[in-house]
Order: structure tokens, then C-alpha cells, then sequence
């Protein structure tokens, strides 16, 4: 953190004059604390004048370690990607750095991750926290803070609903998700569906409105809660066979639904598969193999190498990591874009409460879409879009409106 009053943050290589530069910067740095520290709190080093080393940084709350690290990963190269794209465009008078803040995607890690976050006063706007059950308990921090938390990911409809000052969703709510599940079995011709939570805030949140979507639609529904870290699904999968379900939705995420695909194929059921944003990743896959085959999987994410908006990005992704990008990098890549810009837009007075102002005010287009909040901090669009595996891989169907002929 740069404390000096004048642009001194680098080395000093004036010979005599060093010592010189020192003990002024001592004095002034003991005699300013008690005055500048709240100023400190709020802006970092973004109020050195004239932009020359002034830096400030963006956090990403999420899972980057343990189970589900594949969706952190895929948003964290996504913020990566937008922050080296800005800082080597020459656009800027200012530098961003990257801070990651490794909550794992559990409950119990979040308060230390969040902190970390609050705690580097350089730290203007969070991306994140990435999942429902985390955002939960890491919001209200963030509201204490007054640090903006943009998440590009955490779907539980609740979390807009509890007056988190700074929280702001940048992605359709599991009200749409859960729903276009429904229009979608439903236009299907589905009579009876089991519906499975993993008892997490993110699965209790879907599968309650994919329920409610289901019986609104006249077809039979049977809601089963299975926790994530169950060690054996075969009862389970042997269950769900026996009640002759022509279909089932799994909320959670792809950890757990691997090793529960897998039982139901085991068992024999031969029915529709579908799960949501949580197990669409190539992981899911990787730990499944032909036992996903088939399955369907919803997001309120596109597909960025099929999007004609998004394919340029999906190409210097793919050459700066070596990976196509994931479920939710491009939404991530647009949030990270979308607050730098409102950085720049303060014209040097930065701190975390103006750009969470300006965040919740602001209306960007980006290469997925429009951003944009209500009152809230409610994302304004609703798109839900279809992926159905198929020969190994995930391939895009399209937006579950078009698909059901709505």
C-alpha cells in the first residue's frame, strides 16, 4: 500500500537524496495516520494523482481449491484474462491486480475468505462469492465494508431478497432455472419426474422452484433430499428405478452428481437426465464418463465458443490458458470489464463505496449480454440456456424459450 504523499511508491535510486526521502516519509507517514486512515480505508493508493503507479485491485471469492474447484477456475481465468487485456491496452491511467479469495465453495470457509478480501483496502469490487451458500454468509460482510460483490454465479433466488447493501447479481436467479427445467420436461411430454437436492442452499433453491414449475404443469413430481457427501448412492439410484420416473432433476453440483449418475446407470435408469449450472463442466465428464451420456444441463450462461459475440474472446482464452473457456468465464470476463470501467469513469475518486454506486447504476454491454441491476441489485434478464452431453462432450442446444416454443 502506498502511505506517502507524493508519488514515491517505487525505488528511489537518487543517491544522497534517498536517506532524505526516508526520514520525510517516516515523519509523514507517522504524523498522517491518525488523520488519513479513513481515507486510506476507502481508497488506497487511488488517490495518487496523475494515475502513475496507482493500483487497485479486484477480488474473486470462490472455489479455487477442493471440490468444484473446475467452476472457480473457469471464472477466475475469465477476471485473469480481462484484468491482463486492460493493463496491456495502454487505455488506463491506472493498473489493476488480481486477489484471489479461495472460499473452496463452502459455508465454512467464507467468512475467512471474504475477509481477506475486506481486509487488502486496495480492494475496490469483488467478483463473486461464486456460490449460493457462501454469498449467503459473505454478503452481509461486504455490506459492513461497503465493497460491491458482483457475483457472476450464485443463483439462489433469497440472496437479492435480504437487503445485502452491496450485493449485486450479474446472472439469471434459480427462479428462471428451475423454471425453464420444468417448461422443458414438461413440453417434453414428461408425466413424472423425480426432483434431488444436495441440501445446499444452491440445490433447496432450484429444485424448490423446479418443483413448483413441475406440478404448475400437471406433471407428477416426487422431491428426494440426498446431502452432497453421501458416500454410496446405490439405494438411492435403486429408488429413483423402482418408482419408474421418466425423468429426474439433480440441483447440486457435478462432484456429487458423478458418482450418483453413475449408481442410476448401474440400476438401469434410462429415463431424462437433467441438472444445472452447477454440474455443467467438462469435470462432470471426466468423473462420470458414459454414465452422464445424454444428460441435459441448463445455465443462465452461453456457450462462448458457439456465441458469435463471444467467439473472439473464446479464442484468446483458449490461447492464454490452453482450455476452452468454461461455464460462467465469460460472464466473469464481462463483470471484470464492467467494473474497471466504472473505475475509470470516477476520473480518480475511487473508492469502494463510489464504485459500488456506480455499479448498481450502471447499464454495460458486454459480449453475453446487458448488465444491469434493479433496486435490489436483481439481475434484469432472465435468459436460460439448454446443453445436452452428447459422444463425451457438452454441445449448446440453445435458449430453453426457443426450444419450448415460448
Amino acid at each position: 500500500m502506498c502511505l506517502r504523499a507524493w508519488e514515491l511508491c517505487g525505488d528511489d535510486t537518487s543517491g544522497s537524496l534517498q536517506g532524505v526521502f526516508e526520514v520525510l516519509s517516516k515523519t509523514i507517514v507517522r504524523l498522517a495516520i491518525p488523520v488519513a486512515a479513513g481515507a486510506l480505508v476507502l481508497t488506497g493508493c487511488g488517490g495518487d494523482e496523475g494515475g502513475g503507479g496507482t493500483t487497485y485491485k479486484i477480488a474473486y471469492q470462490g472455489p479455487l481449491s477442493g471440490q468444484n474447484v473446475g467452476l472457480g477456475e473457469n471464472m477466475q481465468n475469465g477476471i485473469q484474462l480481462a484484468i491482463n487485456e486492460a493493463n496491456d491496452s495502454g487505455d488506463y491511467d491506472f493498473e489493476i491486480e488480481y486477489v484471489p479469495a479461495d472460499d473452496q465453495g463452502s459455508e465454512t470457509q467464507a467468512t475467512t475468505a471474504a475477509q481477506s478480501a475486506i481486509d487488502d483496502q486496495d480492494v475496490m469490487a469483488v467478483v463473486g462469492p461464486a456460490f449460493s451458500g457462501p454469498a449467503n454468509i459473505s454478503a452481509p460482510l461486504y455490506g459492513e465494508a461497503g465493497l460491491a460483490a458482483v457475483s457472476t454465479s450464485a443463483t439462489n433466488p433469497t440472496l437479492t431478497e435480504q437487503g445485502f447493501p452491496t450485493f449485486l447479481r450479474a446472472v439469471p436467479n434459480d427462479s428462471a432455472q428451475g423454471a425453464g427445467m420444468a417448461e422443458f420436461l414438461a413440453a417434453e411430454g414428461v408425466g413424472s419426474v423425480v426432483v434431488v437436492d444436495d441440501v445446499s442452499p444452491y440445490g433447496e433453491g432450484l429444485a424448490d422452484v423446479a418443483e413448483a414449475g413441475l406440478s404448475e404443469a400437471g406433471v407428477t413430481v416426487e422431491r428426494q433430499s440426498i446431502p452432497a457427501d453421501t458416500v454410496d448412492y446405490s439405494n438411492a439410484a435403486r429408488n429413483i428405478v423402482e418408482s419408474g420416473a421418466e425423468a429426474l432433476i439433480y440441483a447440486g453440483y457435478y462432484e456429487a452428481l458423478a458418482p450418483f449418475a453413475t449408481r442410476l446407470s448401474e440400476a438401469g435408469f434410462e429415463g431424462i437426465g437433467v441438472s444445472g449450472d452447477g454440474s455443467n463442466d467438462d469435470e462432470l465428464i471426466n468423473l462420470a464418463s458414459d454414465a452422464v451420456e445424454g444428460w441435459y444441463l441448463t445455465c443462465p450462461c452461453t456457450d462462448a465458443t458457439q456465441e458469435e459475440s463471444t467467439q473472439a474472446f473464446a479464442e484468446r482464452y483458449e490461447e492464454e490458458f490452453g482450455i476452452p473457456p468454461g461455464t460462467y468465464s465469460a460472464e466473469s470476463y464481462d463483470v471484470t470489464n464492467m467494473i474497471i470501467e466504472q473505475i475509470a469513469g470516477l476520473n480518480g475518486d475511487v473508492s469502494r463505496e463510489s464504485v459500488h454506486e456506480a455499479l448498481a447504476g450502471a447499464e454495460y454491454e458486454g459480449l453475453t449480454k446487458t448488465f444491469s441491476f434493479d433496486e435490489q441489485g436483481e439481475f434484469t434478464q432472465q435468459a436460460i440456456f439448454m446443453y445436452q452431453i452428447e459422444g463425451g462432450e457438452i454441445g449448446y442446444v440453445g435458449a430453453i424459450e426457443e426450444l419450448v416454443g415460448g
